[in-house]
């Protein structure tokens, strides 16, 4: 990354923490099987389960309940098919998957897959205008027929517009019927607080690199009285959920980091809730038409995470602004989900309500723990003939 690069894409990967750097380095040199018995072995695991015991605290739960996988798509998988088929075959009137219109394409792709391949009757839940979940509709859904629901899967925050879900209520409405909750919450730690045991949840998705820790390694945090049945199978290790030798300098890196942003969460909210409200509101004083997505950002108790500016600017095309800023140093992403090189109207944002034309002018902006004034100042400076160049090239 070059002094001249505005990086304001966080939400898809953050840059890692020196102790995240350092606790993973200093472990690379060292060789040792975690599933081996001598002694290299057994300080490869003590490092493993140490790791446990970090990420545990930080987040709520018990050790034994954090799982480890590959990242936040393994473990969306792990839980959304493994909870399934466990549920299923416990009680073959369990085929029914409830989940949200603006999941990550991990959960999203994930039901869909059961229900082609696996007889999953599956139900997306509508969200209102700032992408908040129906709870009457989940209610009315479940209530409909409790016996046949498999699991409800919600994620804790929305990766485009930022959007906060009312997790905890889901969990009241459906734990009465004994029916488990799943949230993806890769964006959520260490943006906003999240507590595991609290929370009440059955199952969590925490990836490494969204926290800055590591590409590659993240987990599924499950509780221990919950069947899962593994999609990969080998070895049995990770409790016979997901089998596989482990990476210990890259969960060592992970939990270093997952530690420091759960310490640092409230004071690193409220320095980059300011710098977004600042984005915010000198790009809408350059660009008047420009809006904002999502929840307000206005008064306490905002339902949406402190770094995300999602902004729409009516008469341009996303792709268009993001390499024009591109081209000027400044990185984000747009709003649109991009298959085979074809632009696609965001599923989040339609699933808001927007039509496919506002679904498709929309940029992300997304701050985090390198996030500067600097930055925010050279994004004011571009946006306007940005927005006016690709507003002339629609014309």
């Amino acid at each position: 990354m070059t002094s001249r690069t505005v990086y304001l894409d966080h939400a898809a990967t953050t840059p890692m923490v020196p102790a995240a750097v350092e606790a993973m380095t200093a472990r690379m040199g060292q060789v040792g099987n975690p599933s081996s018995l001598h002694a290299s072995g057994r300080h490869a695991r003590r490092v493993v389960e140490e790791s446990r015991e970090t990420i545990a605290q930080a987040i709520g739960c018990r050790p034994g309940e954090v799982v480890f996988t590959s990242g936040g798509t393994e473990a969306d998988n792990l839980a959304v098919k493994g909870v399934f088929w466990a549920r299923r075959d416990a009680d073959p009137r369990r085929t029914r998957v409830l989940t949200t219109a603006i999941e990550h394409h991990a959960v999203l792709d994930a039901v869909e897959w059961l229900g082609e391949h696996e007889g999953a009757e599956v139900e997306l839940l509508p969200v209102d205008s700032h992408g908040v979940l129906d709870l009457d509709a989940l209610r009315a859904s479940v209530e409909r027929d409790p016996a046949s629901v498999a699991l409800v899967s919600v994620m804790w925050a929305n990766n485009e517009v930022g959007t906060l879900q009312p997790v905890e209520e889901v969990v009241a409405a459906v734990a009465p019927h004994g029916i488990p909750v799943h949230t993806d919450a890769v964006q959520a730690v260490g943006q906003v607080p999240v507590d595991f045991a609290r929370t009440g949840v059955d199952a969590l998705t925490l990836t490494g690199h969204k926290v800055g820790g590591p590409y590659g390694v993240g987990t599924l945090v499950v509780r221990r009285e919950l069947g899962v049945t593994p999609i990969v199978h080998g070895g049995g290790q990770e409790r016979d959920i997901r089998s596989g030798t482990l990476d210990v300098p890259a969960i060592a890196g992970f939990a270093a980091a997952v530690e420091l942003a759960v310490k640092n969460q409230a004071e690193h909210a409220a320095r980059v809730a300011a710098l977004r409200d600042d984005l915010v509101r000198r790009v809408v004083e350059q660009v008047p038409d420009a809006h904002l997505h999502g929840g307000s950002i206005e008064g306490e108790g905002t339902h949406r995470l402190p770094g995300n500016a999602h902004l729409g600017f009516p008469g341009c095309e996303g792709d268009s602004l993001l390499m024009l800023l591109d081209a000027r140093g400044i990185e984000c992403s747009t709003g649109s989900a991009c298959s085979a090189g074809v632009p696609q109207p965001s599923h989040v944002l339609l699933a808001m309500g927007c039509d496919e034309e506002s679904a498709r002018h929309s940029l992300r902006f997304t701050l985090g723990h390198t996030s500067t004034v600097a930055d925010v100042d050279a994004v004011v400076e571009a946006i306007a003939p940005v927005v006016e160049r690709a507003r002339a090239a629609r014309a």
